[in-house]
């Protein structure tokens, strides 16, 4: 992969005319050819995890912290439906994290549906704060509770959630371990990352234990680990050429654009067309929403196909 370089003043005029997303496409970062179709619910190959999401996936974790989220703080009936909605649209990509609080949700809202048709991943933290308890038992320990919460007998991606620290691979390198040995007797299909610093990126970039991330990407440089895209996609796209699946998350800038619907739009054709972007994840909140979203990636789709 090539050396990410563009000029900033021409790529802030692109962005004003939604077609930032038309300045990746060449031979090393278009995304034309990438996607079969203009269908946001067709199956994609998470890099060489083995995982085959659907294009568009639901994240769970809007406002989530201290296992609470949106969809835990209303009314539980009206977020199972709004899951179940999500599946019967046809998604099959559920993103959950132990942060969040909704693995019991999600299990209510599976009930009865193929399970080997779904991926249903989930994320561990390591971490001081961010969960109720002082205590970070193992991660053999920790998957076995999420595979009961989430009433299943494996889980298909399990990360380590929000590495932030340049040495992370040493420090997590037991749980890294641990969950290497899951992969290897099945509990899980694919371990990963999320993460909140481009130095933690990097990171995973070297190391061959990383199957999955999860970037915040997004053209206006929203909650992302660096204000300007570039530096970010540079990384992404070396993640890519690795082999590693990439899941892109934050698009809509951690819900700052949520009103402004030109800029959800020019985001999700720049983020589809960098071309090593492999599925999307958004934190919807209403089954209205992921209509609107499916409509709209469609929509940027057709101009990639």
């Amino acid at each position: 992969m090539g050396k990410f370089d563009l000029n900033r003043r021409r790529f802030l005029g692109a962005l004003s005319l939604g077609t930032a997303h038309l300045m990746f496409n060449n031979p090393l970062y278009g995304a034309r050819g990438r996607f079969t179709s203009a269908d946001p619910l067709q199956r994609i190959t998470l890099g060489k995890s083995g995982l085959n999401p659907t294009l568009l996936g639901v994240g769970t974790g809007v406002s989530g912290g201290n296992r609470s989220s949106y969809l835990t703080r209303q009314d539980a009936a009206k977020s199972v439906a709004t899951l179940r909605h999500a599946y019967d649209r046809g998604i099959r990509m559920f993103d959950n994290a132990d942060t969040y609080g909704t693995h019991g949700l999600v299990a209510e809202a599976l009930k009865g549906m193929e399970r080997d048709e779904i991926v249903l991943t989930s994320k561990i933290w390591t971490r001081k704060g961010g969960i109720p308890e002082v205590e970070r038992p193992d991660a053999n320990i920790v998957v076995d509770r999420f595979r009961k919460e989430l009433n299943t007998e494996y889980i298909d991606l399990v990360q380590l959630h929000c590495m932030v620290d340049a040495n992370w691979t040493d420090e997590e390198r037991r749980q890294m371990d641990i969950l290497e040995d899951l992969k290897l007797k099945g509990i899980i299909r694919a371990h990963g990352i999320s993460v909140h610093t481009l130095d933690a990126m990097k990171s995973g970039v070297k190391d061959p234990w990383v199957d999955v991330l999860h970037a915040r990407i997004n053209p206006y440089g929203i909650a992302m680990d660096k204000p300007d895209p570039e530096e970010v996609v540079e990384v992404i796209h070396q993640m890519h050429s690795k082999g590693k699946g990439v899941i892109g998350m934050k698009l809509v800038g951690n819900g700052d654009l949520r009103n402004e619907s030109e800029k959800i739009d020019h985001s999700l054709r720049f983020v589809l067309g960098l071309g090593s972007v492999d599925m999307m994840i958004i934190g919807f909140e209403t089954s209205e929403q992921i209509d609107n979203y499916l409509d709209r990636t469609e929509l940027a789709l057709k101009e990639l196909v």
